[in-house]
């Protein structure tokens, strides 16, 4: 039976031998009580590399992201975003059940935020409306197809945002990958957000954790907000272990992933019957049919008939991603059948 080639998403990856032994011989101690000192020098790496005062280790960027806005607003308040963002879309609805915090989303163009539209979505200061405290964005951004945020628009976002005393917090899942495209430092994208949610667990290859990365005082009520919903870990070393190790190791072969992306989109876009919904920036490559009767159904089951695996966002959307678990022979593979596939 050939390999299965799964492309669902970058999470599907699985350590690497060497980063098992990392973490079979990582130093430990109980994290909740401060004892941990692999977890202790992946906090202090991440915020030297965010250009931050502190960071916090967590499970997942869904908690991350939820510690973050819990930590930098109170019950009520209003947070501007994407209307197609992670955190408005995929995390359970968690700042309104567990903050009390309202989302005011946005439709901007990729999942960008309308810069000219920022100032109507503002709340005045008036006894009837909530109050607006922090503006999120997502870099790079999932639904627009792994699309980076351009740096010029976050400093724009960064600089209307502040000039208001809003914080921003930015949902930086793969920011290694934006990092990685555009040759620009993490902590100059640091420097323009208060907070900054990193994960380990997708294009890095590690199999769980996420970091939270702002100033001491944000990061103090993190660590409360993470106790709190049950965050807390003990000898987390063994996985903060396989964090620095990603760190040191699978950064800069980032650009392996974009590069196979690319070829994946270059077969949708010679198709002829489907077309990229967003350019291929980085590692996520979406795609629909042409036809506008057409769904995605019998696609999916074709390709996983051939050992290929693919998320099906919608009837009409299909999504693939690469990462460091797929190999060149696969990316060969694919160039092969693919093209057949869709044709059919």
């Amino acid at each position: 039976m050939e390999r299965i080639i799964d492309l669902r998403s970058d999470t599907v990856t699985r350590p690497s031998r060497e980063m098992r032994e990392a973490m079979a011989s990582a130093e430990v101690g109980d994290d909740v009580l401060g004892d941990d000192p692999t977890v202790k020098r992946l906090e202090a790496r991440m915020a030297r590399l965010l250009g931050k005062e502190a960071a916090v280790y967590v499970p997942s960027g869904t908690m991350s992201n939820v510690l973050a806005l819990l930590s930098q607003t109170s019950p009520g308040d209003e947070v501007i975003l994407d209307r197609n963002c992670h955190i408005f879309n995929y995390e359970v609805g968690g700042a309104a059940v567990l903050g009390g915090l309202q989302l005011f989303p946005m439709d901007g163009e990729g999942g960008l935020l309308p810069i000219d539209s920022l100032p109507a979505a503002v709340r005045p200061a008036n006894i009837h409306h909530p109050r607006t405290a922090l503006v999120a964005v997502e870099n790079t951004h999932n639904r627009a197809g792994g699309r980076v945020y351009p740096f010029d628009q976050l400093e724009a976002v960064s600089r209307f945002a502040h000039e208001r005393r809003l914080r921003v917090h930015m949902d930086g899942a793969r920011l290694a990958n934006a990092s990685v495209k555009t040759a620009i430092a993490i902590d100059r994208y640091g420097a323009l957000v208060d907070s900054v949610t990193f994960c380990f667990s997708k294009g890095l290859g590690c199999p769980i954790g996420s970091i939270l990365v702002s100033d001491a005082a944000t990061i103090d009520r993190a660590r409360s907000w993470r106790k709190r919903l049950g965050g807390g870990m003990r000898q987390v070393g063994i996985l903060a272990a396989a964090c620095l190790y990603a760190l040191d190791h699978n950064v800069a072969r980032l650009a392996e992933d974009h590069d196979k992306a690319a070829r994946i989109g270059a077969i949708i876009e010679r198709s002829g019957k489907y077309r990229l919904t967003f350019p291929v920036e980085t590692n996520i490559v979406i795609f629909a049919p042409v036809d506008p009767l057409a769904g995605m159904g019998a696609l999916e089951r074709s390709i996983r008939g051939v050992g290929i695996l693919a998320h099906l966002i919608s009837e009409r959307s299909m999504r693939m991603v690469t990462h460091l678990d797929v190999q060149e022979a696969d990316i060969e593979r694919i160039e092969g059948v693919l093209p057949r596939i869709l044709e059919a």
